[in-house]
């Protein structure tokens, strides 16, 4: 690896037709958390700027004819950070603030994610201004297949493939993938991961982020000899991540006292019965007025005295602010980029050891990795196998970073983005400059 004595320089300046991103966004996080690891290699100024601009952005409009019959326009995106260690691989998201820098950011801490589990991928993201839950099933279908059909080129098996993200689930990535098949004249099912079973989706793929968050929590805990069975734990968002790592968490005996939604939460210091709040959601469609709890606030539910805070929702939660209010001893952050630089930085100082995204929930990619490669071979493994194959790379990319972390002194998320950013930087110098 070359290095030089050039500073490495604060997060790069945007490009000329670009606004500088927002003060506290989740690009201007990213971007700081790159320049802390870049400083740490000794990267020059070229190398760190090359690392910190996109390959590629696709910014399309994407037209509704609503069921009404008014036609209506959306902003969709799809950013390809990088691609130097494979094709680009991330998820889709639907949500009414998406814009171009959220996806950025997406974008690169993919990029990280997949090279610390060490996947043969690089990192993309898209998303869609949106509101899902205002369109009818029928809308999303017309919104996804536009889209679809406006990114087609930059697409592919093996070029970028797509997963669910916030606002998107499985059966988006079935319309992705007839929309893109349809278009090729064959049916291609590994241009999208995360789609159901009956088209060639994976088994273990809907649980296998929370799963993830959980290895990673146990083997947190085993460096502190303390059992997972010992534990108390809350939960910020229970949606796809946080609501199957509560009923894994209980299942192995912790203590989950708290979980919230964008409505409000719930708590019981006693431990929630989960099977009960799974079956409570299910009916009334979010966790509050769960009869056998207390209610709670988020930022309340922040604040608990836990042993492990799990911030499973959206970006920035734990910024300068709520890091002060933060007493439990681990947060294992479930969601992309629920802490902030500023808040990172509270935390690190106040001796809580946060178990890093690009880490954490990199059980999803992972197990995306695992239907991707089973389309392409069309061969199918059993839940028991990918359950197998996760746990063990999870755990070697724990084992990888902790190792890291304790020979150089470096917090976890600082120790796993100087492994990720190093992986592909040494694949950018290995391929070279072309011309």
């Amino acid at each position: 690896m070359t290095t030089t004595s050039v500073p490495a320089p604060t997060p790069t300046s945007p490009a000329p037709d670009d606004a500088a991103p927002v003060a506290g966004s989740a690009l201007t996080t990213a971007l700081s958390q790159l320049a802390g690891a870049v400083d740490v290699l000794g990267y020059d100024a070229g190398l760190h700027e090359m690392l910190a601009t996109p390959r590629r952005e696709v910014n399309v409009s994407v037209p509704l004819r609503r069921d009404d019959g008014r036609t209506v326009l959306f902003h969709g995106f799809r950013v390809q950070h990088n691609v130097s260690r494979g094709p680009g691989k991330g998820g889709l998201r639907y949500h009414p603030s998406v814009d171009r820098d959220e996806v950025r950011a997406l974008a690169m801490w993919m990029t990280w994610k997949c090279a610390i589990v060490d996947l043969p991928y690089g990192g993309a993201k898209g998303g869609v201004s949106i509101d899902p839950d205002a369109h009818s099933a029928g809308e999303l279908e017309r919104v996804t297949r536009r889209y679809t059909s406006e990114i087609m080129p930059v697409i592919g098996p093996g070029r970028d493939i797509m997963a669910p993200d916030m606002g998107t689930d499985e059966q988006t990535m079935a319309w992705v993938m007839d929309t893109y098949s349809v278009n090729h004249g064959y049916t291609i099912p590994a241009v999208v991961t995360g789609k159901p079973i009956a088209v060639g989706g994976s088994l273990g793929r809907t649980t296998a982020t929370s799963a993830g968050v959980v290895h990673v929590t146990r083997a947190a805990l085993d460096e502190a000899k303390v059992p997972l069975s010992d534990v108390t734990v809350a939960i910020q968002g229970y949606g796809k991540v946080g609501a199957h790592a509560a009923t894994l968490f209980a299942a192995q005996g912790a203590r989950v006292v708290a979980v919230s939604d964008a409505f409000g939460g719930v708590h019981d210091p006693d431990g929630l019965d989960v099977r009960s709040l799974s079956e409570h959601v299910a009916a009334t469609g979010s966790v509050v007025g769960f009869e056998r709890s207390d209610p709670i606030d988020n930022p309340a539910l922040l604040a608990l005295d836990v042993d492990v805070l799990v911030p499973a929702a959206v970006e920035g939660v734990l910024d300068g602010e709520s890091a002060r209010q933060v007493r439990a001893r681990w947060v294992v952050e479930g969601a992309n980029g629920p802490t902030t630089a500023e808040g990172d930085g509270i935390l690190a100082a106040n001796g809580v050891i946060v178990v890093p995204d690009v880490l954490a929930n990199a059980g999803g990619v992972v197990v995306s990795y695992f239907e991707w490669v089973q389309a392409n071979q069309a061969y199918w493994w059993t839940e028991t196998e990918i359950g197998e194959k996760l746990e063990h790379r999870m755990l070697q990319a724990y084992d990888e970073v902790a190792s890291l972390s304790r020979r150089q002194g470096l917090t976890l998320r600082d120790a796993a983005l100087v492994i990720g950013v190093q992986r592909v930087a040494e694949a950018h110098e290995i391929r070279g400059l072309y011309p």
